[in-house]
């Protein structure tokens, strides 16, 4: 029987896949702080010492298929913050580092945009993120490309061009945590479910951008990202 609803229940948020028509239904977004060593220094955090930490945004702040993004209101320093992104096509709990990519449908680019104002009120304050990292138009993410395309990428590079200009850099080697440690230590936390992506962290190099900019993000194999600030 088919379940009516009082509304219209929304749309599903969903990507491209490289080389297919069908897309890829987004469940939940996972982010993975401070996952490079660069950037957590950068920050002002020491990355020897600190176990993974995640904070999420919501499945409708994909921006996707080339579109701009919207300049958010309330904030006067948006930083961008360029990712490599894990998608998840099987789920499960307690998964093993040794099968881990067994769960893996495929990888992207994505950018983890930050109100770094609203950040860092919000730390000063001992306050949740969420204003901060999980707004409207938060997550820009370029095609999935399968594993069968790309393999599990472990080192290559991952770069962020501003109008041109390289901004951000690094190696995917570079990662404290890499994609199965990763996915096994979030499956502790949560059930993973199929259609999850876990943005695994940002190399050093985060800064601000402005309405006008072209956001051009790469990682070695994958199908590009590009937007612009409107």
């Amino acid at each position: 029987m088919n379940a009516h609803f009082v509304i219209d229940p929304p749309a599903i948020p969903s990507l491209p896949v490289a080389g297919e028509t069908r897309r890829f239904a987004v469940n939940r977004i996972y982010c993975v702080g401070r996952n490079y060593a660069d950037h957590a220094r950068e920050m002002g955090h020491d990355p020897d010492r600190e176990p993974p930490f995640f904070f999420m945004k919501p499945a409708n702040s994909i921006v996707t298929d080339g579109r701009d993004m919207a300049y958010p209101n309330l904030s006067n320093d948006v930083h961008h913050e360029i990712e490599m992104v894990v998608a998840i096509g099987k789920g499960g709990a307690n998964i093993s580092a040794d099968t881990a990519l067994d769960h893996v449908y495929g990888y992207g680019v994505g950018l983890d945009m930050t109100r770094r104002d609203l950040q860092g009120e919000a730390k000063k304050m001992g306050r949740p993120w969420d204003t901060g990292k999980a707004f409207d138009q938060s997550a820009p993410c370029a095609a999935i490309t399968p594993v069968a395309q790309c393999g599990h990428p472990n080192e290559g590079s991952i770069k962020l061009l501003v109008n041109g200009e390289v901004r951000q850099e690094g190696n995917l080697n570079q990662l404290i945590w890499n994609v199965p440690d990763t996915i096994a230590y979030l499956s502790t936390l949560f059930t993973l479910e199929p259609g999850d992506l876990i943005y695994s962290g940002t190399p050093a190099g985060v800064g601000p951008v402005k309405k006008g900019d072209v956001l051009e993000g790469s990682v070695d194999g994958l199908a590009t990202l590009k937007t612009q600030i409107v």
